[in-house]
């Protein structure tokens, strides 16, 4: 008795040594620490903030009402969302049945045979057994089958929320590239017009002999090259609007819309402490799962080493017992247990181990690169935000001269101090600070569906 309880100490222990029973852990080797860069501090630490942007729901980043409408459009018809909501079910089917896995497995197997010998009487015999057969998981064969099929349903669940996020910051993005494409063919057109009238006027001083034909076919130039930039303009704007409804799984339509200047934004970005990266961003957490499925898929290959022990069991009416045939049937039940312990499998056992462990070190690898990845796109929003910031200062200060400009060279044209090339030089100058101005605005913008996006922003 005393060598038993000695051997199952043993058999325990070894199999404690093994991890077969153990649960996935987060590595301790993993780091999230410092993976943001402050675009303010010199020492690039970013401080510690409890406050988390990406925890915010959408609602509260994206005020505008018609994008709100927009983006639950979105998530309603989208085809990828659909589409990520069904691999959700299937995933939950499946670890269902892993979970089944458990339970012994009954069938009915009826038979029958009719059997005549030397052209004699058929002798008819049957049985109408039900089969039941078990197997018990002593070596966590099953146990870590059915933890690796619930990773996988946690995986498609992140995985639904990472779709969820990119149709979220996807449709704001959009939409924020199509009231930018406005505000430019607004400012061009109001170019357009203003050429045509310096062509008007041209020409009346050419006839009054002010000017000459060559300061006409100049002023005509510049004014059609302002009309086909609006007419590039309105094409981006078509486009824009198709990929948008495209992306609402809808066909190509007019988008409805606010403008730019009705658009509030938050004023400052928190992006937390890093740890919350790990919890909040999908894509850190499919890495997580992809590596605890490799480490549950490595405990399988350890158990299948061990022995598998089979019960099974049949019971039922036969009148057929091998050696003769009576009538009426009896009642049979046999019970059988197997055990099989694998000795010799041409090196597959050995071979299987060793790919499991290096697929679980290779997952290793891929989470932490996951993990910089992330902490590198948060880096790079908040310098963004950063940088447009700053630069709308400067924008904003080269508009508000260089339309000083226009003026004061288009009063000095007329009293014959300047000529009609200062004039064009002038108003394609402040072209093109109007134009840059909208776009770092919308680069701002961007900035902040960047950062929404690097933490995880938009779960449910």
């Amino acid at each position: 008795m005393k060598k038993q309880i000695i051997g199952m100490m043993c058999l325990a222990a070894m199999m404690s040594s093994c991890h077969i029973y153990k649960s996935y852990d987060r590595p301790e080797t993993i780091d999230a620490s410092g993976i943001y860069r402050d675009p303010a501090s010199a020492t690039d630490t970013l401080a510690a903030d409890t406050t988390n942007m990406g925890n915010l729901p959408w609602k509260d980043i994206f005020r505008d009402a018609k994008l709100q409408a927009l983006i639950e459009e979105g998530l309603a018809n989208n085809v990828d969302m659909q589409a990520a909501a069904l691999r959700v079910q299937e995933a939950k089917v499946m670890l269902t049945s892993a979970k089944l896995s458990y339970l012994p497995s009954i069938n009915l197997v009826p038979q029958g045979t009719a059997t005549s010998m030397d052209g004699g009487t058929y002798v008819k015999a049957y049985q109408l057994p039900v089969a039941a057969s078990w197997e018990l998981d002593f070596f966590g064969k099953i146990l870590n089958t059915k933890r690796g099929q619930k990773v996988a349903y946690e995986q498609s669940k992140y995985s639904e929320q990472a779709v969820r996020s990119q149709i979220i910051c996807g449709i704001a993005n959009i939409y924020y590239s199509l009231l930018m494409l406005d505000r430019q063919v607004e400012i061009t057109t109001e170019t357009a017009a203003i050429y045509k009238e310096n062509v008007r006027v041209m020409e009346a001083m050419k006839i009054a002999g002010m000017t000459t034909e060559a300061a006409v076919a100049q002023m005509r130039a510049a004014s059609h090259q302002v009309e086909a930039s609006l007419m590039e303009l309105k094409r981006q704007v078509r486009e824009t609007e198709n990929s948008l409804s495209v992306l609402l799984a809808k066909a190509p339509q007019t988008i409805d819309r606010n403008t730019l200047d009705e658009q509030v934004m938050p004023e400052e970005l928190a992006a937390g402490v890093p740890m919350q990266l790990l919890e909040n961003r999908p894509d850190v957490k499919i890495a997580e799962m992809t590596l605890a499925s490799a480490y549950y898929t490595t405990n399988s290959a350890r158990a299948a080493f061990y022995p598998g022990l089979n019960i099974t069991a049949t019971a039922g009416w036969t009148n057929g017992s091998g050696i003769s045939v009576a009538n009426p049937g009896q009642f049979m039940l046999q019970a059988l247990a197997s055990l099989a312990q694998p000795i010799f499998n041409h090196g597959k056992l050995i071979a299987n181990l060793k790919v499991s462990k290096a697929e679980e070190k290779i997952a290793r690898m891929n989470y932490q690169q996951t993990i910089l990845e992330a902490g590198k796109e948060v880096s790079d929003a908040l310098y963004l935000f950063d940088t447009q910031n700053k630069k709308l200062i400067e924008d904003r200060g080269q508009v508000e001269q260089l339309d000083k400009a226009v003026t004061y060279t288009k009063a000095l044209f007329q009293s014959g101090d300047a000529t009609y090339l200062e004039i064009l030089t002038a108003q394609q100058n402040l072209l093109s600070a109007q134009l840059s101005e909208v776009s770092d605005n919308f680069q701002r913008m961007q900035a902040v569906i960047n950062l929404y996006s690097a933490l995880g922003g938009g779960r449910e």
